[in-house]
Parts: C-alpha cells; structure tokens; sequence
C-alpha cells in the first residue's frame, strides 16, 4: 500500500499543473485599454435555471472539496502514526521502564486519540461520498 502522503502530494501537484493551464489558456490574454473602450458593451444573459448556475459551481466546489479531502487523509494518517508512537511508548514506560504511575495518563492519551482517529475517519468517508455526488 503506498503512502497517503505521497498520494496527496501527487494529487495536489497535479491539481497545481491543471490549475497553471487553466489560467494559461490562449485568448484569455489582457486587452489593452484602448482596445476595451472600442469594443461594444454586452449584457450577460441571465442563467436559464438552478441547475445552470449550480453545474458553474460544481468544478471550484470539487477542486476545493478534494483538497480538503486529501488533508483530511492527512489528518487521518498522521492520527494512525500517532496511535502507533503511543502504543510503543505505553510499553516502554510500564515493561521497560516500570514507571505504572504514568501508566494510567498514556493510557487516556492513547484512548483521545482512537477516539479522535475513528471519528477522523468516519467523517473522512461521509465527506468522500459529499466529493463523489460533486463529481
């Protein structure tokens, strides 16, 4: 399995490439003023419907919702990691070390952060499934 943090790094560098060649798009180039003040004034028609205006906004929408997306995995990643560090630790203190008194403490730490990461991790695929209906 490859690292989520290698695949969101990809994913927001390809995000950055089709932002970059969006923008650069021949024909969206600035017009002198001269130019502007010839050329006739139009009116912007109104949207037709709902659904008009609500397709216009889908793609920011997305690109954003993916970006958080991919933090969030980030988020959930790092909460693993962090589950992980915990649990080596709550065995260096009580076997290695024989330190009990502290047992109790890196205990509730490694209880906050379960609790944090399948919280992290419910809300990650509620919010997987918001991005699909974008899509």
């Amino acid at each position: 399995m490859s690292d989520p943090r290698n695949v969101a790094h990809a994913k927001k560098v390809t995000q950055e490439k089709h932002h970059h060649q969006v923008k650069g798009k021949p024909g969206k180039e600035k017009r002198s003023r001269g130019a502007v003040q010839n050329q006739p004034v139009e009116t912007v028609p109104a949207p037709a419907s709902a659904e008009t205006v609500k397709a216009e906004q889908k793609p920011g929408d997305l690109e954003k919702s993916l970006a958080v997306l991919s933090k969030l995995k980030d988020l959930e990643f790092h909460s693993r990691a962090n589950i992980e560090t915990l649990a080596e630790l709550s065995l260096t203190i009580e076997e290695e070390l024989k330190q009990r008194e502290f047992s109790e403490a890196i205990d509730a730490l490694y209880s906050a952060q379960e609790t944090f990461h399948s919280k992290i991790a419910a809300f990650i695929e509620t919010y997987q499934k918001k991005c699909e209906s974008l899509s």
